[in-house]
């Protein structure tokens, strides 16, 4: 598991007993819950979760409000690797 110096491990049973204290420290550094050794869940302070929301530029929404160009970029497979390529074949072929 890496160790990030500006955050605090803890596992989700002593998390859960000591709610209180982490929810303090994580206004101060990220505190991982983990569950059978492995990160888990993040706790963050909200001033720091809202500014990473801000970077994140991702959008989603209906098929329908992506033009011409989007579209076609997506149906573009021509840079994916070649089993991804094997895969479209058959879904194309499973279409017919």
């Amino acid at each position: 598991m890496r160790t990030d110096p500006k955050r605090i491990e803890v596992t989700s049973t002593t998390f859960q007993n000591n709610a209180g204290r982490y929810l303090e420290q994580a206004a101060k550094t990220p505190v991982v819950i983990t569950k059978y050794r492995r990160p888990a869940r993040v706790l963050l302070d909200i001033d720091e979760y809202e500014r990473l929301k801000a970077l994140d530029t991702r959008r989603a929404g209906p098929v329908s409000d992506l033009n011409e160009e989007e579209i076609a970029g997506v149906l573009d497979v021509s840079d994916l690797p070649e089993e991804s390529h094997r895969a479209q074949r058959r879904l194309t072929r499973a279409e017919r």
